[in-house]
């Protein structure tokens, strides 16, 4: 089968096209005949050597894949011919993965695989990352960063959707654009405008929550954006960099500072993190909700695909086709 390869870590060269064996599915996994492989910004990284606890070299990248289940172990209660998306640990951008049936989610009726590739790890980010973490209730604001990438695409959608007063970043008029047909009530060109006065001259007082996925001085900027009381979820960092945080802000201005990993969180407190999918089932299957796919590749293209996002071009979820 066609796969990608990362021999050693480096920039976008690093992925190799390779063929490689098909894998064959343990008793308690299922392979997956992958029509499209989600990317994200954790491969980057992961690719650059600055993920921590990443994978080491060689290894097959990828954490997301959706298609059909081609063959299953026996004791795993799904059937060959279903048509599924997972969260695979690694492997994902190739034309077969394997996948833990806990990490497997049906496609909703009527979503194309591209779509569904861009389900898992975005959505589950943003709606924990708004609700299980960060506790936004109705009537509250929310400041999402990057919120025309795929993380921030669900959140605006999932944010508007709870009746929550909705503030984005984004760096050009088209993604602005795009975060305001979702449901962005405020989007802020960050380029442009200091992002905590923005905030505050449209609010006087902060928002109740902010979505941290980019770290380094954007961490600060989300602190100074919130109200006493308010609180930030830091969730990536984008910048390459993670944000640092003063504590003494923290103890007299009454905010706090919440940590949220997927991966981590679903080895650790698996059914809290799923707490989620009926919810984002019934609006994805509802037309509530939509992955906003902004561009597709082909699988041998992955370098393009990573250069792509890099040079951010891209908005949305980008996806790998087989």
């Amino acid at each position: 089968m066609k796969a990608i390869r990362i021999e050693e870590y480096g920039d976008s060269d690093a992925l190799e096209v390779v063929a490689a064996e098909q894998p064959e599915p343990g008793p308690d996994q299922l392979r997956i005949e992958v029509r499209a492989a989600g990317i994200n910004f954790a491969d980057i990284q992961q690719r650059r050597g600055h993920y921590p606890g990443g994978p080491q070299p060689p290894y097959g990248p990828g954490l997301e894949a959706a298609g059909i289940v081609d063959a299953t172990g026996e004791n795993v209660g799904l059937q060959e011919g279903d048509e599924v998306v997972a969260m695979v640990d690694g492997g994902g951008y190739a034309e077969y993965a394997l996948a833990d049936p806990q990490q497997v989610f049906p496609i909703p009726e009527g979503m194309s695989f591209e779509e569904a590739a861009g389900f898992p790890v975005q959505f589950l980010t943003a709606h924990n990352c708004l609700f299980g973490w960060g506790g936004l209730e109705e009537g509250e604001s929310v400041l999402i960063t990057a919120a025309a990438g795929g993380v921030g695409t669900a959140a605006t959608q999932l944010a508007d959707r709870a009746g929550a007063e909705v503030f984005g970043t984004a760096s050009t008029q088209e993604k602005l654009d795009l975060t305001a047909e979702l449901g962005c009530d405020h989007p802020i060109n960050y380029v442009e405008e200091d992002l905590a006065e923005s905030v505050q001259e449209l609010t006087d007082y902060g928002v109740d929550l902010a979505l941290d996925g980019v770290g380094g001085d954007t961490t600060t900027a989300c602190l100074d954006a919130t109200r006493d009381f308010g609180r930030v979820v830091a969730f990536g960092a984008a910048s390459g960099a993670p944000g640092t945080v003063d504590t003494g802000r923290l103890l007299f201005e009454n905010k706090r500072v919440i940590g949220y990993h997927l991966g981590m969180s679903m080895q650790r407190e698996p059914m809290r993190v799923l707490e989620a999918v009926p919810d984002l089932q019934e609006g994805l299957e509802s037309g509530e909700l939509e992955v906003i796919v902004g561009e597709t590749f082909p699988l041998g293209e992955a370098a393009a695909a990573h250069r792509y996002i890099e040079d951010r071009k891209s908005t949305g979820k980008v996806v790998l086709t087989p």
